[in-house]
């Protein structure tokens, strides 16, 4: 499939902390984990600031060493308690449902690609109405303890024969590892300011960054000129 315009140009939205503006019921679930063992509750900021995928090394970051496999399956078990009664009342970031409608109006394809399990995933898209803007929704299957390159391989791999290609294709999202994902494949990444990481974090990872999905969609027409 060639789009439209003749471009070719695919988007590939991260979820949680891009389209999802779920980072107050993150911070809690991740409070309530940390609660378990007796750590301090942690802010926003130093949230963002220390956040890595993955997420072992993220508690290595605040624990001063990484836990223990029953650790993390007690951790890892109550944050998704946590944060999945949350995440039903997070709201999408602002102006996302607009432009994800925008971009398929203008015979542009874009496609999901989540760390959240794919069986809590779809129902959560489909709530939220936007389901139909997208060619492909793919949640993590799988280990949470993951990194999304692994899972950007299958996905592009299963959007191939809709004539979607990694050298044009743009994942728009708000982790360093975003970015790491999209280089592996060889796809362009534009990262937000919005969800996981500070914008020092994400700057380091020498792609451009912004501050709202807006400008994140202008950066992505612009990568692919």
């Amino acid at each position: 499939m060639t789009n439209s315009n003749g471009s070719g140009l695919h988007i590939v939205w991260d979820w949680n902390g891009t389209l999802l503006h779920d980072i107050d019921a993150v911070i809690a679930a991740t409070n309530a984990s940390f609660a378990e063992f007796g750590f301090e509750p942690i802010t926003l900021e130093r949230y963002r600031d220390l956040y890595v995928v993955p997420v072992p090394k993220f508690y290595e970051r605040i624990m001063g060493r990484l836990p223990t496999e029953e650790e993390w399956l007690v951790m890892d078990e109550t944050f998704h308690r946590h944060y999945w009664a949350a995440a039903a009342e997070s709201g999408l970031a602002e102006g996302a449902k607009t432009l994800l409608g925008d971009w398929q109006r203008a015979g542009l394809s874009q496609s999901l690609l989540s760390l959240a399990p794919h069986d809590r995933l779809v129902p959560l898209v489909r709530t939220h109405g936007i389901e139909g803007h997208f060619v492909r929704v793919d949640g993590r299957t799988g280990p949470s303890h993951t990194t999304k390159a692994g899972h950007l391989v299958r996905h592009l791999t299963a959007l191939a024969p809709a004539g979607v290609t990694a050298a044009r294709t743009v994942l728009i999202g708000d982790a360093l590892d975003d970015a790491a994902a999209a280089a592996h494949v060889g796809a362009r990444a534009v990262l937000y300011t919005g969800g996981s990481h500070s914008r020092n974090s994400l700057e380091s990872a020498g792609v451009p960054v912004v501050d709202t999905l807006e400008d994140a969609v202008r950066a992505a027409r612009a990568l692919a000129e």
